[in-house]
């Protein structure tokens, strides 16, 4: 039996029409970077192991694709030294073939083997799990070579071993942009304005959050949580998904003191209506809470958020509508590498309410690999999840199924030559054209423009050529038009 061809779990085919919308949203993102000075960089698919673990958290580091060392790496493996390790092994005959017996069951066997691998490099390699960490690996490493500050865009796939759902895949495609090598907040309103010319460009309306580690760990300190940062805010996350109530269970669930819980509660209560608004009544909430407990972090964070929202509206273009531009107190993301600035981003519209675009500033990632106090800050869209929601929104420019605008009939061999001829010329002048291959029933030919969405056909025949003139249909009216030659390239164009 024939085996049935399919792809993987979490990856997709792309078909050419899926391909140009792809295209179009690739392109204008890099038409913004490009206006914004950034440049262009590519990192190879596999990173050592090393450089990818300990970067994510530990959630993080279970989603990481491990790649097998080449070659039968199994030939490494001592079995002898694996049966010595099992004190309890017996061996006993049976006929002719030897059955090796771990505690009368395969358990010590596993067992044995599972810690005998640890110490074994299986897998030395992983496909990059983000663009952020390879881009601060090649900072490292070509440090002698950039001029900093370093403003670099890079556009490829990552793979993450995630369970697949609806705009969560294994394989995507991220689009990053990322300052390293300066501490100023003018790369944040950057980064902020791109976000906004982006998705002004693609006709999506989005919600931009924007939050602070800062805040965050103010936060943290106001509930005595300072010892469990990272799980008071990635709790503290879900309450984007979630009720207070559950936020509150699962602090309690997680064993956090009654106090913390309670008093976390007790504020989020008051700030639930307000979050999100960045008017005077919720940032003076926060100041006056943090004033109060002379926590001067988040007075740091609330003064860069209010900075950076009001720098981003004043710069935006006459004429357009503000940005909705938010601060999230909830936002916390959950890569450990964010220390300062957090940004995400979400649809206006549609059904997706996953995040498309997102990202912070990191002040010592490349400190991992030996490169200090180098400051970074950096976005990433979503191009997969993009795609599903201009989809859905129906946001694709019409014409961007059409490649062809220009489709030469073929009547023969000898009018085919003919059509050659203008076929150079249309395509000289920029107009995508092609030759129908062979010389079939006129009707198959038009069949084949109406399903590529091909407007024109241009019809040349024994009469036409003699007269120098072409006859040209319009697919969508139907309606047909003799015109000289020379006049074929203006018309269609």
């Amino acid at each position: 039996m024939a085996q049935k061809p399919s792809t993987p779990k979490g990856t997709r085919d792309f078909s050419p029409q899926e391909m140009l919308r792809r295209k179009y949203i690739f392109n204008t993102i890099e038409k913004v970077f490009r206006t914004y000075g950034f440049l262009p960089l590519e990192t190879p698919a596999m990173e050592n192991l090393s450089t990818l673990t300990g970067k994510y958290g530990e959630e993080g580091d279970r989603l990481i694709f491990k790649v097998l060392n080449s070659g039968d790496w199994t030939q490494g493996l001592k079995l002898d030294e694996i049966i010595e390790e099992t004190s309890s092994a017996v061996v006993k005959e049976k006929e002719d073939e030897k059955l090796i017996l771990f505690d009368n069951s395969l358990a010590g066997l596993k067992d044995t083997i599972r810690r005998y691998l640890k110490t074994r490099d299986i897998s030395e390699k992983a496909l990059r799990y983000d663009l952020t960490v390879p881009f601060a690996r090649y900072v490292v490493q070509h440090q002698n070579e950039i001029t900093f500050p370093f403003k670099r865009y890079q556009i490829q796939p990552v793979w993450r071993a995630d369970r697949p759902q609806k705009g969560r895949y294994r394989e995507f495609y991220q689009c990053d942009a990322d300052v390293i090598g300066s501490t100023s907040l003018l790369n944040e309103v950057d980064l902020t304005s791109i976000m906004v010319e982006v998705f002004s460009a693609l006709g999506l309306g989005v919600v931009i959050n924007i939050n602070h580690r800062g805040v965050l760990t103010a936060l943290a300190k106001l509930f005595n949580a300072e010892d469990r940062l990272l799980e008071f805010i990635t709790v503290l996350d879900k309450l984007d998904k979630g009720t207070i109530d559950d936020v509150v269970a699962e602090y309690r669930n997680r064993g956090f003191s009654e106090k913390t819980v309670n008093d976390t509660s007790s504020f989020l209560q008051q700030i639930v209506s307000l979050d999100g608004d960045a008017g005077d009544e919720f940032d003076a909430l926060l100041r006056n809470r943090f004033t109060e407990a002379g926590l001067s972090e988040g007075i740091v964070g609330l003064d860069a958020v209010h900075w950076i929202q009001n720098i981003v509206k004043k710069q935006t273009k006459p004429g357009l509508p503000l940005p909705q531009i938010y601060h999230s107190l909830t936002l916390a993301r959950g890569l450990d590498y964010y220390t300062g600035t957090i940004f995400e981003v979400k649809a206006a519209e549609g059904t997706l309410k996953s995040s498309i675009c997102g990202g912070g500033r990191y002040d010592d990632l490349t400190g991992i690999f030996g490169l200090k106090n180098m400051s970074g800050v950096g976005i990433s869209f979503g191009a997969d999840r993009i795609y599903d929601v201009l989809l859905e929104t129906e946001k694709f420019p019409a014409e961007l199924g059409q490649s062809t605008r220009l489709l030469f009939a073929n009547f023969g061999e000898a009018e085919a030559l003919h059509c050659l001829k203008l076929l150079r010329q249309v395509r000289d002048a920029g107009i995508a054209a092609e030759l129908y291959p062979d010389q079939v029933k006129m009707a198959k030919q038009f069949k084949y423009a109406d399903d590529k969405g091909i407007p024109f056909v241009a019809i040349i025949g024994e009469n036409e050529m003699k007269q120098g003139i072409v006859t040209v249909k319009d697919m969508k009216s139907g309606e047909q038009k003799a015109v000289k030659a020379e006049e074929l390239i203006s018309m269609i164009s």
